[in-house]
């Protein structure tokens, strides 16, 4: 499965959403992930993305997605990796991505440089992504040391947007953090949404219910990303992708 070419007829339908799993969260298990996985689906998720903001055994991770596999749902499997040491053969993509605002270079071009031959020897399909942390960022902007951007600091957030689809970054991520109390403004996403011509937009984090899932789409988000909630309560997953689709 060519994923990216995927995404983008995704892209043409009109706004798409991505199911993220954190394998490595507390208390999960294989068995909740499959069930999470087949409800999504059910549910018409376009994608499963696998991955946080820590590392597990890649034999572990290789039984998830093989385990995912095996119910036949035809949901292509994209890789979240937070290290190198995230990778499997196994799944269909890895987003290879540069977290923009972080204050530490190993998350804006090292971990990716380390991690390019071995995708490359695993024959995964990188899909380039500039992954933009906005406050409160929770967990992820700790570990990935983000200089957070204010919700109310709409031009920086704009730059970076450029400079991902400046350097031929095919998409972009606007990231609130999983199991933030708020989500991206609207207005921000609006902006960022107006200096991309060429690259998809991705927002995620405090997207809780169907109207603000709608609300992001409207501003100009092509797809929507929702993990806690997904993990927490498939009722609300099962609302936010309805109301994805019907926008």
């Amino acid at each position: 499965m060519k994923v990216w070419k995927y995404i983008k007829k995704k892209v043409g339908e009109g706004p798409f959403h991505f199911t993220l799993l954190d394998p490595d969260r507390e208390k999960q298990t294989i068995e909740g992930i499959l069930k999470i996985s087949q409800t999504a689906f059910e549910a018409g998720t376009d994608a499963i993305l696998l991955g946080g903001s820590t590392s597990i055994e890649k034999e572990l991770l290789d039984s998830i997605i093989l385990s995912i596999k095996d119910l036949k749902t035809g949901l292509p499997i994209i890789l979240f990796p937070s290290s190198v040491g995230y990778l499997s053969e196994y799944a269909d993509a890895v987003l290879f991505m540069s977290l923009l605002n972080s204050t530490d270079v190993r998350f804006v071009i090292r971990e990716p440089a380390k991690g390019v031959l071995i995708i490359e020897k695993m024959g995964i399909e990188p899909i380039s992504m500039g992954y933009i942390i906005i406050e409160p960022g929770m967990t992820v902007g700790k570990i990935g040391k983000a200089e957070l951007i204010r919700k109310d600091d709409i031009p920086s957030a704009v730059k970076y947007g450029i400079v991902a689809q400046n350097w031929g970054m095919k998409m972009v991520y606007l990231e609130a953090g999983s199991g933030s109390p708020i989500s991206v403004p609207n207005d921000m996403i609006k902006a960022v949404k107006s200096k991309l011509t060429r690259t998809v937009l991705i927002v995620g984090g405090g997207i809780t219910d169907g109207a603000t899932a709608i609300e992001k789409i409207r501003a100009g988000a092509n797809a929507i990303v929702t993990g806690t909630i997904a993990e927490r309560d498939i009722k609300r997953l099962k609302e936010i992708i309805s109301a994805i689709k019907q926008v």
